[in-house]
């Protein structure tokens, strides 16, 4: 056979194969030596937790990770999560892509869709197109909720947007021991049990290994691009049980002796400048020694489930890099570990065990937490802390995740590149001041990829990052010796803004529901103010006009206008036509797979009937009929082992169970449920056997959101209740849920006086 031909235009074709001389395409690789890159992403963790930063949780694979790479001390998120993996992954401001708050609201308007743009290709995109394995571990929350159900549509999916795997919870939050899980466009089950050791973090890191290792078997000379976004350590704070009996009694000193000692730390390992202020305690952040005994009992197990939740999550972290290590492969590997925002205030000021009491507006009894106080951390709680601890999280900033200011932009950004990174830089700390759409650049120019003009027929937007690959260079002691390559910097979430120009940075706190107008500018030299203590606005007027006026070129530029200046404005939506929730009743056909929260009934929000049509051939059938939600949250429809049906409603672990007097009998009949709520109160709940009403009760609370776990019919594997065990073992031959809007005012009134009533 004659050699191929460098070329396609060399190839013949003749009559026959002895006549024709082929020619193979060359394979799309990297060039030999480009590094694989693996991102590895944190949720809801602040500057100061990373006990490489001075936090008090040890975190040893993240500080293994931070002496052979560089910490960076003036890196900045978007102070929320979807925004914050829209500008890692394409580069882009959030608001430019479509991805102003979370991608389970679509408000309307270009900066708010709940996806990407396709005119921001991502990462896997780009890399993928130059030869890349692609995957993508963990929390996504990048396409439109409403989306995620096992029908799509799935242009938004994690498949659908250049990677060529996943596998993680497509949900902003999950429970750590029964998450909603998914394998490439599918959903999945667990794959064991909480009884079994299961844990979310260890199944992501099992993936991702597994992944890793079969590349390196395969095809060892492709590099591969992994994202790997834990759930940790957002709420629900829950760890395995030796990791919360590790951290008992070590934060019994209180917040401010810890954000103290974290200052200290801070100070000592240069990673604040000399001088910097401790922020004073954020409003409504009370002295610890004001507080009484329960009150402090209760915040330092919810703050001991964070440290088990970190420390768990950090040992996970530990196994992927010794496999990196095992493979071989650890030097050719370029690791960036950051978090997404701050830490959270979503514990409110006394911390929750319940974390969807914030979404629901309804604060934790302290009676209910002493009552639960062994629950949390683990399967049966799901909890997260006081505003007290999130500000030690912060440390020395001010407030939180979702504000503008230090507390809830600056994260911790640590890279590592072992062949690429002069050695001499191990350990060392970069104070350039940098943004998450920084983070693309950086990564393309490490691996030799320029972004594409256009990617399947959709012409690109520019890249709006500064690659940061010139602080990799050794520096002197100061690292100010290679100033910033940032010119400029905008910040906007939920109406609180900020702007950041040549070492100076204005914000503005938005009180919800106010005008945009009555909000008050601060103004801080943040080259010599690290943690925004001296507001320089009275005294630098014109300056502070300046940067105002800079904020609003810069908002203009990057499609940040209409800001949300009131509530209603900052999760707007509609149901949208091809999607589950366009209705308003709802059939399903067993077996049918797990129905997602934005995809189900408003089970909360709404009056409701639930018809089941059932058949127990023997009459000993018993099982699940339907469940949505957790063993913290939910509620649950089911036959017990004594033929009776029941309804059990879970109203953060409080349960209103309503029964059948006697058991079911043999055959098919038909089983109801009707329950009529009060719009933010309580609800009737009544059961019915064959249309005959045989039980009902008030259900003194009914939490408008439920659980960010959805539904499942049949079967009720997050053990919503406790008096059934094993799917439902007869027929399930259709379910039929309708909801209808909540009653008149008169008589929300009625009930209001009946659950009062039914309480005494």
């Amino acid at each position: 056979m004659n050699a191929s031909p460098s070329s396609q235009a060399e190839q013949v074709i003749a009559r026959s194969t002895s006549e024709s001389t082929p020619w193979w395409p060359e394979p799309v690789l990297p060039t030999a030596g480009t590094p694989n890159v693996v991102v590895v992403l944190l949720d809801d963790t602040g500057f100061a937790h990373l006990s490489c930063y001075g936090g008090l949780v040890d975190t040893p694979n993240y500080d293994r990770l931070a002496d052979r790479g560089l910490r960076y001390t003036n890196f900045h998120t978007t102070a929320l999560c979807s925004p914050t993996r829209a500008c890692l992954l394409t580069g882009r401001n959030h608001h430019s892509v479509g991805m102003r708050g979370l991608s389970n609201f679509d408000t309307g308007f270009p900066n708010m869709r709940g996806r990407i743009a396709r005119s921001a290709g991502t990462m896997a995109e780009m890399l993928r197109e130059d030869g890349f394995a692609t995957w993508a571990v963990g929390k996504w929350h990048l396409t439109p909720m409403r989306e995620a159900s096992a029908v799509g549509p799935f242009g938004d999916w994690p498949l659908q947007r250049g990677f060529d795997r996943y596998y993680g919870f497509m949900q902003g939050e999950t429970d750590q021991f029964h998450p909603e899980l998914y394998e490439d466009n599918r959903l999945v089950d667990q794959p064991r049990t909480p009884e079994e050791g299961y844990h979310v973090t260890e199944d992501l890191v099992d993936h991702a290994v597994d992944l890793m290792r079969t590349q390196h078997s395969m095809v060892p000379e492709r590099p591969f691009f992994l994202y790997l976004a834990f759930g940790a350590t957002h709420a629900p704070h829950q760890a395995p049980n030796d990791y919360l009996e590790k951290w008992r009694g070590r934060f019994d000193d209180g917040w401010d002796v810890a954000r103290q000692h974290v200052y200290e730390r801070q100070l000592a390992m240069g990673v604040i400048p000399p001088g910097t202020d401790l922020a004073p305690r954020n409003p409504g952040v009370e002295a610890w020694n004001d507080l009484s005994a329960d009150e402090k009992a209760v915040a330092c197990r919810l703050q001991e489930a964070f440290a088990a939740m970190l420390d768990h999550t950090d040992s996970q972290l530990g196994r992927l890099l010794d496999e990196l290590d095992a493979l071989g492969i650890s030097d050719d590997t370029v690791v960036v570990a950051l978090s997404d925002n701050g830490a959270s205030q979503e514990g409110r000021q006394f911390g929750v065990l319940d974390s969807f009491r914030h979404f629901n507006d309804s604060p934790q009894p302290l009676d209910e937490s002493m009552a639960r106080l062994d629950d949390i951390g683990t399967r049966t709680s799901s909890t997260n802390y006081p505003w007290g601890w999130a500000q030690v999280g912060n440390t020395p900033g001010k407030r939180y995740k979702q504000n503008t200011h230090s507390g809830g932009i600056r994260d911790p950004l640590i890279i590592s590149w072992p062949r690429g990174i002069d050695p001499l830089t191990n350990g060392q700390i970069r104070t350039q001041f940098h943004h998450v759409i920084d983070l693309a650049p950086t990564l393309l120019d490490l691996v030799g990829v320029t972004a594409p003009d256009e990617i399947a027929g959709v012409a690109q937007q520019p890249i709006e990052g500064t690659s940061l690959a010139y602080t990799f260079e050794p520096t002197a002691d100061d690292a100010l010796v290679v100033p910033t390559r940032k010119e400029r910097q905008y910040f906007e979430m939920f109406g609180h803004r900020a702007i950041w120009a040549d070492g100076w940075k204005a914000v503005a706190f938005h009180p919800p529901d106010t005008s945009l107008d009555d909000d008050v500018w601060e103004l801080y030299h943040l080259d010599e103010d690290f943690s925004e203590c001296n507001d320089l606005a009275a005294e630098q007027p014109e300056r502070l006009s300046s940067m105002v006026d800079i904020f609003w070129e810069e908002a203009d530029r990057y499609q940040v206008l209409p800001i949300a200046d009131r509530s209603s404005a900052l999760f707007a939506g509609h149901a949208t036509a091809g999607t589950p929730r366009a209705r308003d009743t709802f059939v399903y056909l067993p077996p049918t797979q797990r129905v997602p929260m934005d995809s189900a009934p408003a089970l909360g929000s709404r009056n409701w009937t639930m018809r089941f049509e059932v058949d127990r051939p023997t009459g000993d059938e018993a099982g699940a009929l339907l469940g949505f939600g957790t063993v913290n949250n939910g509620l649950v429809v089911h036959i017990d082992g004594d033929g009776h049906f029941i309804y059990d409603h879970n109203a953060y672990s409080t349960h209103t169970v309503v029964r059948s007097p006697g058991p079911l009998p043999a055959g098919a009949i038909v089983l109801e449920v009707h329950q009529e709520r009060v719009r933010r109160g309580p609800a009737r709940a009544r059961l019915l056997i064959n249309g005959e009403q045989v039980a009902e009760a008030i259900i003194p609370l009914v939490p408008v959101m439920v659980s960010s776990i959805g539904m499942d019919i049949g079967r009720n594997p997050t053990g919503v209740g406790g008096s059934y065990e094993a799917p439902f073992a007869g027929r399930l031959c259709r379910v039929e849920v309708a909801t209808t809007r909540a009653f008149r005012h008169d008589e929300e009134a009625a009930m209001e006086l009946a659950a009062a009533a039914e309480m005494q």
